[in-house]
């Protein structure tokens, strides 16, 4: 449906909805690039008001800052090397918040802000509660040095506290083995206009890598998997965080320091398409990626992308994509190759990026939100 329609038919009894996000870092990441484009999409078209709370620099008023005094700002500190998340000092901020602003659906965007407080308060002001579930206990366990599953299952403990008061869950994988909730809401990723195929850019001869540097991404199985080929592909990692000290030190070790450069994070999208187009294949070597934004962005725009076999956004790739055994370096070594050798379809991107666009996504997450609180259109 188009905007200007979603629009209309609102009205003057559009929803409200407010999107909570703990890890709403300053240089971008899924969570980031989908509010970003949620809050853009409700301002121009008015299908909807929309809200974010987020930790931020200063505490706000009640109504908020920013365009159309939208975006709530709690008091928090930032966290060194955590590309640039903070830690909220409380919720007495956020639940005020949710009390003036009195919305129709409040969206959680992690687990650890006081989700049961934050939804008894939402229920006290007659809204809807969901939990969005981005990520996963594997995931965050992979992120801490120590024994995997004992933190796995804790995580697991905790994601099932935090999901028993909420009125739905929205993912785009399976949350059974999280929280012991169905995912009954589909969270819809989309790309930006300039994720789209480039006919004629020539390909270079690197692999590249676009993310957050941290050890639950598989970089360091990347690294592993350069040593080990018989191809001297240079590999270019672009991103920051936590884990670019290690990696630089074990590129080193592996005597890869000619072939591996390391590139700030990218915040212009026309200068990140240009970077997946020139790209010989564009990887994604984690493990526990709960859907892969830089896969589907990197293939729209004609990339020859590598993920693991379970990520999510490999089975919207196709052909584009070529997948290997999760923490298997050698696995991930033979499907570069392929990838590399593997020549470029500009229809097929073309045609990826014209079924994933964020208006696409955003119109029909709304229609499911208006299905949930029983005020469906027709």
């Amino acid at each position: 449906m188009p905007p200007e329609a979603l629009a209309a038919i609102a009205g003057g009894d559009r929803l409200t909805i407010v999107d909570v996000a703990l890890f709403y870092g300053e240089r971008g990441g899924g969570i980031h690039t989908y509010l970003e484009a949620k809050a853009e999409y409700a301002a121009r078209t008015g299908a909807f008001e929309h809200h974010l709370v987020v930790p931020g620099r200063v505490r706000a008023d009640e109504l908020g800052h920013g365009p159309n005094r939208r975006r709530h700002e709690q008091p928090s500190l930032r966290l060194a090397a955590s590309n640039g998340y903070r830690l909220p000092l409380g919720s007495g901020g956020l639940q005020s918040t949710l009390r003036a602003l009195a919305p129709d659906v409040v969206l959680l965007h992690d687990p650890y802000w006081t989700p049961r407080l934050t939804s008894r308060v939402a229920h006290e002001v007659g809204a809807a509660v969901i939990a969005v579930h981005h990520s996963s206990a594997a995931l965050h366990a992979a992120g801490i040095p120590g024994p995997q599953g004992v933190y796995t299952r804790a995580l697991r403990h905790w994601y099932r506290r935090a999901y028993v008061e909420v009125d739905a869950v929205m993912s785009c994988v399976d949350t059974d083995i999280d929280s012991r909730r169905p995912s009954t809401l589909r969270l819809r990723l989309g790309l930006h206009p300039a994720f789209s195929p480039s006919p004629g850019r020539p390909r270079g001869d690197h692999v590249l890598y676009v993310g957050r540097l941290a050890r639950e991404k598989g970089l360091r199985e990347l690294l592993e998997a350069a040593a080990a080929t018989r191809a001297t592909w240079p590999l270019v990692l672009i991103g920051t965080g936590p884990a670019g000290d290690t990696l630089r030190e074990r590129a080193n070790q592996l005597g890869l320091e000619h072939r591996v450069r390391f590139e700030p994070y990218l915040t212009d999208r026309e200068q990140l398409a240009r970077a997946y187009a020139g790209a010989a294949c564009v990887v994604l070597p984690g493990a526990h990626e709960t859907f892969g934004l830089a896969a589907l962005e990197a293939a729209a725009c004609g990339a020859s992308v590598v993920t693991a076999r379970c990520t999510p956004s490999a089975r919207l790739l196709g052909d584009l994509v070529e997948t290997f055994e999760a923490g298997d370096a050698a696995d991930l070594g033979r499907a570069i190759a392929r990838a590399c050798a593997k020549p470029s379809d500009p229809a097929a991107a073309a045609g990826l990026a014209e079924c994933h666009g964020w208006d696409a996504s955003l119109a029909a997450e709304l229609v499911d939100l208006e299905r949930l609180l029983g005020r469906g259109r027709r």
